[in-house]
């Protein structure tokens, strides 16, 4: 580790990531699919996107909370589900506390590898991630058993196409810890010997099972064993998505939205809020940047639902532009998993906090006095920059 843990950019932050994980464990949370246009864009895109400052009338202070289907966070930044966090043993208990400690709001994906009692006993504001697997009758309990530990609104993820190949190759992810596997990866873990003695000094193994889609009687499942699950799953339809929320009863978000005649359903069906997001990159390729779609989304249903924006967060500025543009709270992923792996519980408070700063600082130069002035007269948006997708 290097002898300053404390990293001023999530580039840094990716880039300690890259020296201390396995290849395999490096490359799994990269991710992308095909050529990795999307997964570039999504980055890319924020850049394309400039700001138009004020030189006087700034605030001395600045009021940077707001709340997501009700519950209080302290910034618009929630934490988005992401499965299997091998990067650290703590994995999302660690990136709970951070959020829990920085007020933020915590996501937790149904494929997780700690069980969503002790993510929300270490974050009381934790939303449940659920993806349609399964039969009803498992998904209600997999939803009661969320619902009883405290989570307080339900996230669903239905845009996965689960494509697959990637230019660069995917990396080979064993479906359990055997001895056999651990001769097998031992080349590739052995050159990191930091992130081996991490879980060497726990006396545990990186889990590779979804413990919260554990049946009542029976282990859970491994995570290909979850995965085939979902693949074999009959795909939803738009009265099954209505029933979900309907079983759920509460606070309730569809992420993956990219049409907007999509979001228009969404609101038909009664979802609370929707996310725009191409599965960070690894849905269809040559989909567009949420943030170009971003937009046309929040303009036809934005007075509806509140409207997320999920996919290549890396920056407060990134947060500020799609705030400006009609998103309620980004999601971020990949950038708090960077933090985790570079220095675990304090890494993910780390970027949360980069985060915070740069949110603040465009803020104060774009003379706001709240996340909630933002408007689209505060960027450059060049011409051509957006999207739409889907009859408007």
């Amino acid at each position: 580790m290097p002898r300053n843990p404390w990293f001023e950019t999530v580039a840094e932050a990716q880039r300690r990531a890259k020296k201390q994980l396995p290849s395999t464990v490096y490359g799994a949370l990269v991710a992308g699919s095909e050529r990795g246009r999307t997964l570039d864009d999504n980055i890319g895109a924020f850049a394309e996107l400039g700001f138009a400052p004020r030189v006087v009338g700034h605030h001395a202070e600045r009021d940077l909370s707001t709340t997501v289907m009700g519950v209080e966070t302290a910034m618009p930044v929630v934490i988005s589900p992401t499965g299997v966090q091998a990067v650290h043993p703590d994995g999302e208990v660690a990136v709970a506390r951070a959020a829990a400690n920085r007020g933020v709001i915590m996501g937790l994906s149904s494929f997780a590898s700690k069980p969503v009692e002790e993510v929300a006993a270490a974050n009381p504001n934790t939303f449940f991630q659920l993806y349609w697997s399964g039969t009803r009758e498992t998904m209600v309990q997999r939803m009661d058993r969320a619902r009883a530990a405290g989570a307080k609104a339900l996230i669903v993820t239905l845009d996965w196409s689960f494509s697959n190949g990637r230019d660069w190759g995917s990396p080979a992810i064993p479906e359990k810890i055997d001895l056999r596997t651990a001769v097998r990866f031992a080349p590739d873990v052995l050159v990191r010997p930091g992130w081996l003695w991490k879980f060497a000094r726990t006396g545990r193994i990186p889990d590779l099972t979804a413990p919260n889609l554990k049946p009542p009687a029976g282990p859970a499942p491994t995570f290909f064993g979850a995965y085939g699950e979902w693949m074999q799953t009959t795909p939803p339809t738009w009265d099954d998505v209505k029933w979900l929320r309907e079983e759920w009863g509460g606070p309730f978000l569809l992420k993956g939205v990219s049409r907007v005649d999509d979001a228009k359903r969404a609101v038909d069906a009664g979802v609370t809020a929707l996310s725009v997001s191409n599965h960070g990159g690894n849905n269809l390729d040559t989909t567009p940047a949420s943030i170009r779609i971003l937009p046309s989304i929040a303009q036809a249903v934005g007075d509806e639902v509140e409207v997320l924006l999920d996919g290549g967060v890396r920056r407060g500025g990134d947060v500020t532009k799609a705030l400006a543009l009609g998103a309620r709270a980004v999601l971020i992923g990949r950038a708090y998993l960077w933090g985790l792996a570079a220095n675990g519980q304090a890494g993910v408070e780390n970027v949360l906090d980069i985060l915070r700063g740069g949110l603040d600082s465009a803020i104060l130069g774009l003379g706001r006095a709240s996340v909630h002035d933002l408007a689209p007269d505060d960027l450059v948006v060049p011409p051509g920059f957006t999207r739409t997708l889907g009859a408007v």
